[in-house]
C-alpha cells in the first residue's frame, strides 16, 4: 500500500498568472524581462540576468531575498515584478516500491501528475507532463479518458523538475551522485503538439550552469506527430522514443487513433529523417502488451521488419490496468518469448519493471483530477466512511 502525505495546507498558494515566474524563461528572455519591468539598464541585463539564472536553476532558491550577492533594493524591484515560487503540491504519494507522484495545481482547475521512478536510466528518471489531458484517445492509456483542457507553459514544466529536485534534496546542482539523472517527456499529454514549451524547457532543463542534465539524458516521447519530427530534433537534440505499440495500420489505428492522420509508412520515413539518428543515437519504440491483442510471435516478426534498418531499442512494457480499461496484461512468458524474438532479430528490447501501480503512477497510469473531486479529499472520505463503520 502506498505511503500518501496531503501536503495542500503546507504549500504556499501560487502567484496570480500575470505576474511572470522567470522560472520558465530562456536566457535571453529573462534578460529581456528584467529590462521591460525596468529592473535593470540594457547593458547590464545579461550580465544581471546570467546571476539570477544561477539563483533560480543551479541553487533551487523561491524567494529573491534569497539572492544574497543581488542589491537589496534589485531584490525588491524583482519581488514586486515577478515570482519564482513553486506551484501548489496538491498531494504527494510514494510507492512501496519507492516511486514518488506529485498532483501539482499550477493554475485553478490546472492540475498535472510527474512521477519520480528511481534506478531508471543513470540513477532515477523524472516523467514529466506536457499538456493538462490529451487529444489522442490512445485506447490503452488512462490520460486519454480526459479532455485536453490546455497546454502547459515553460515555467510549468520546469516545475515539475524543480518540485522533484526539492523533495529529493538536489539543490544546488550535484555533479555527481544524483538521483535525478533522466528526464523523459512520457506524462500527460502529446510533447510535439506543444513544441514550443518543450523546447523551451529542455534548454531551461540542459543549461549547464542551471539543472544541467544533458540533452542526452533528455527524451520526447511522440505518438507519431510526424510533421513536427525533424523541428524536435533541430530544436532540441533530445532523445527520441515513439509510441508505437502495433506493427500494422488496421490495429495502430485501433490502438492509437493518430495513426489515421500518420500511418506507419509515414511514421517510419519521419523516424528515418530524424536529425542526428545513429547507433549512438538510438530511437526507443515502446511497445505495451497486450493480451490477444498485439502480443503474438508474428506479430513479434512483423515488429523486427518495420524497423529494420533503423538504430532502435524496443522497450516493452507490461500493460498497467486501471479503472475501466477493457485490456489486459500479457502472460509474462508471452511477453519473454516475444522479446527473444526481437533480440534474435537484432534489437535489444528490455521489459519494462512495472512501478508505481499501487498508486496509479506507472505508464499509461496517469490523469489529472482537476475535473472531479480530487484524490485526497476523496480519499479522506473512504477513510472517513471506513472508520464510521
Amino acid at each position: 500500500m502506498g505511503v500518501t502525505l496531503d501536503l495542500s495546507h503546507a504549500q504556499a498558494r501560487p502567484r496570480p498568472a500575470a505576474v511572470p515566474n522567470l522560472s520558465g524563461l530562456t536566457r535571453a528572455e529573462l534578460a529581456d524581462a528584467l529590462v521591460a519591468a525596468d529592473v535593470v539598464r540594457p547593458e547590464k541585463a545579461r550580465m544581471r540576468a546570467s546571476q539570477l539564472w544561477r539563483w533560480i536553476h543551479h541553487y533551487g532558491v523561491t524567494d529573491f531575498g534569497q539572492m544574497t550577492d543581488v542589491a537589496k533594493e534589485m531584490r525588491a524591484s524583482l519581488t514586486e515584478a515577478f515570482t519564482i515560487a513553486r506551484p501548489e503540491i496538491v498531494e504527494r504519494q510514494v510507492s512501496k516500491d519507492g516511486t514518488r507522484k506529485w498532483l501539482i495545481r499550477t493554475a485553478p482547475g490546472i492540475e498535472i501528475e510527474t512521477v519520480y521512478i528511481p534506478d531508471v536510466g543513470r540513477a532515477g528518471a523524472l516523467c514529466v507532463s506536457s499538456q493538462v489531458g490529451c487529444t489522442l484517445n490512445c485506447t490503452f492509456c488512462h490520460t486519454g479518458t480526459q479532455a485536453l483542457v490546455r497546454n502547459l507553459t515553460a515555467a510549468e514544466i520546469v516545475a515539475q523538475v524543480q518540485v522533484a529536485r526539492d523533495d529529493l534534496g538536489e539543490w544546488p546542482s550535484p555533479k555527481e551522485d544524483r538521483r535525478l539523472s533522466n528526464i523523459v517527456f512520457m506524462g500527460m499529454g502529446e510533447p510535439l503538439y506543444n513544441l514550443d514549451s518543450v523546447a523551451g524547457a529542455i534548454d531551461i532543463i540542459a543549461d549547464n550552469e542551471g539543472i544541467a542534465i544533458s540533452r542526452r539524458r533528455i527524451t520526447v516521447s511522440t505518438s507519431g506527430v510526424v510533421p513536427e519530427l525533424q523541428a524536435l530534433g533541430e530544436r532540441t537534440q533530445a532523445m527520441l522514443a515513439i509510441s508505437l505499440h502495433a506493427t500494422n495500420d488496421a490495429l495502430r489505428e485501433e490502438l492509437v487513433p493518430l495513426n489515421k492522420k500518420y500511418p506507419l509508412a509515414q511514421l517510419m520515413a519521419g523516424i528515418r529523417a530524424f536529425p542526428g539518428l545513429s547507433n549512438a543515437k538510438r530511437v526507443t519504440f515502446e511497445y505495451v502488451m497486450l493480451k490477444g491483442v498485439n502480443d503474438s510471435p508474428a506479430e513479434a516478426k512483423a515488429l523486427v521488419q518495420l524497423l529494420k534498418g533503423i538504430p532502435a531499442k524496443i522497450n516493452l512494457i507490461p500493460f498497467n490496468p486501471w479503472p475501466g480499461s477493457p485490456y489486459e496484461c500479457s502472460d509474462w512468458g508471452t511477453i519473454e518469448a516475444f522479446a527473444a524474438i526481437l533480440n534474435r532479430g537484432g534489437y535489444a528490447s528490455p521489459i519494462r519493471t512495472p512501478r508505481g501501480r499501487d498508486i496509479l503512477a506507472a505508464c499509461g497510469q496517469l490523469k489529472s483530477e482537476s475535473e472531479k473531486v480530487r484524490a485526497s479529499a476523496r480519499r479522506r472520505a473512504e477513510r472517513a466512511q471506513a472508520d464510521a463503520d
